[in-house]
């Protein structure tokens, strides 16, 4: 994308915004059940209090505005607030405890920290000895500081101008290994990627998203909020998600956009069928790999097929099923469970070994890509930054996967999950593929830990479905039968579940801590 002369992302959304300013942008359910609704002039003026707060504070251009509260439509406007007002947006986990909230302030020294009104204590007292200037309280029920001296200003906001190579938002991976990274973000970077997918997922006139997504992540801050503003379509916005509330409102929208756990919650309600999902047009998952048992049971259910994509804090959407015919790759329109489809359109997805060279399609290698989308590196990494590219330019994304002859996509697993067994790779999800295929498996983790003679073996942590009893031995067995000696787990736990951050990712990391000494 090239520089204009206002390349401020909230100009982008603003310009998309209705001519009638009074019709309702967001319905946001309260606890209760009840509604509470939010005009597009709402948006508008809400965040033009809040930016000339942030202006009457004379920070420093591209100051950080770290945020960390809970879900709330004000939380969108601080947001656009930060966005129209030239800042740099920092999203934090509201589970992050005290050590990580110092090292996100002392890494990213913010100029301004929000936070929950009943964390303000330790927060604060955090941020305060680190320098930060100014910190503020929002919470749910529209109350905090934050209101309190934004009311204040001016509802009126002249839009500060970036290029778009200037940083609109930093977002600190989830930090598997070592610390965690701030991914830089520009106005640039999200905007053509909000502007591709509202062509590429088909956004039309009288689309109506359900937002059920958290908004300290890529998926629900940025491709779900900027693809219904882009659209100008209204929002049904649930602070969290309550399956039978959300499938509740199915008939009042189009598109909704979930993690794959939300999926498997909504399919364990009996009343989901073909007539309560008749009036969505799409369902889209992404975040964390889903399984084809759910894909298949979704599709038979409500006779939708999911569309799975595929993305990251460093790139936000890379690749994606297709809505429709996509002409690039013969007009394939299918949408098919396990993959993540094909690049979008301008953006370039390789997959090379680990010598650099390019591998043939069907061979499993390491995924780099490219693209205006992609980040402008690490947060105060320039080694790192330098590390994670090719000496062409494409970024390493550390996934492992493979593209196949029709041109699909497919995720195989994270380079550090890797397991190198007496030589040989194993990779985890192909085993995994077989052991979800085994009677009574719900789902299972393969996790690698030391071992004296191969240096590293294979432990799978399986979860039954209801009502199985499931014998870890007999499974080994079984996967003898059917998997290379070197693939086959050396030991097989069966639990209750398996651990997952919010966004219903495994944590593998967990289980690799937990069963270190398997061997030693």
């Amino acid at each position: 994308m090239t520089d204009m002369p206002q390349a401020n992302l909230f100009s982008a959304l603003r310009a998309a915004f209705p001519a009638d300013l009074t019709k309702i942008a967001v319905e946001a359910i309260e606890p209760d059940g009840s509604s509470l609704y939010y005009t597009w002039a709402d948006l508008e003026q809400g965040s033009a209090r809040m930016a000339n707060l942030l202006a009457s504070l004379d920070l420093p251009e591209g100051s950080r505005i770290a945020v960390q509260v809970e879900k709330s439509v004000e939380a969108m406007m601080l947001y656009l607030a930060t966005l129209r007002s030239g800042h740099v947006f920092l999203p934090l986990n509201t589970a992050y405890q005290s050590a990580e909230m110092e090292y996100f302030i002392t890494n990213a020294e913010p100029a301004v920290v929000v936070c929950a009104p009943g964390c303000f204590g330790w927060v604060s007292k955090i941020a305060f000895n680190h320098g930060v200037g100014h910190v503020y309280t929002l919470g749910t029920d529209r109350t905090g500081s934050l209101l309190e001296r934004a009311a204040h200003h001016s509802d009126e906001h002249q839009v500060v101008p970036r290029r778009a190579d200037d940083l609109a938002a930093i977002l600190y991976t989830s930090g598997t290994t070592g610390r965690s990274k701030g991914a830089m973000l520009s106005h640039g970077n999200l905007l053509s990627n909000a502007a591709m997918l509202k062509v590429y997922w088909g956004w039309q006139e009288g689309d109506v998203l359900i937002h059920a997504l958290p908004i300290f992540h890529v998926h629900g801050l940025f491709v779900a909020i900027h693809g219904a503003l882009l659209n100008g379509s209204p929002m049904i916005w649930f602070a969290r998600f309550e399956p039978e509330a959300v499938m509740a409102r199915f008939k009042d929208a189009t598109v909704f956009m979930g993690v794959p756990t939300l999926y498997v919650r909504m399919l364990a309600d009996a009343r989901l069928d073909r007539d309560m999902a008749a009036h969505m047009r799409l369902f889209i998952s992404g975040s964390a790999p889903m399984l084809i048992e759910t894909f298949r049971a979704w599709k038979t259910r409500t006779g939708h097929t999911i569309l799975e994509r595929y993305g990251m804090s460093e790139t936000i959407m890379l690749t994606s099923n297709p809505y429709q015919a996509d002409a690039r790759y013969g007009n394939e329109a299918e949408r098919r469970g396990a993959t993540v489809g094909f690049p979008l359109p301008g953006v370039g997805v390789r997959i090379h070994g680990d010598d650099g060279k390019a591998l043939p399609a069907g061979e499993i290698g390491n995924i780099e890509v490219q693209g205006p989308n992609v980040f402008k590196g690490y947060w105060r990494m320039p080694e790192k930054t330098a590390e994670e590219f090719t000496a062409d330019g494409w970024f390493k994304t550390g996934d492992v996967g493979m593209q196949d002859e029709r041109g699909y996509f497919s995720i195989v697993g994270r380079s550090k999950d890797l397991i190198i067994s007496g030589g040989y790779n194993v990779y985890p999800a192909e085993v995994e593929g077989f052991i979800n295929d085994l009677p009574g498996v719900d789902e299972s983790a393969l996790v690698g830990v030391p071992h004296p003679d191969f240096g590293e073996v294979g432990v799978a942590v399986i979860v039954p479905r209801k009502g199985a009893q499931l014998d870890g031995l007999k499974i080994l067995e079984s996967l003898k039968a059917r998997l290379a000696n070197f693939k086959v787990p050396k030991r097989c736990y069966v639990v209750d579940s398996l651990p997952r951050n919010t966004m219903g990712k495994v944590q593998k990391k967990l289980l690799r801590d937990q069963y270190q000494q398997e061997f030693s």
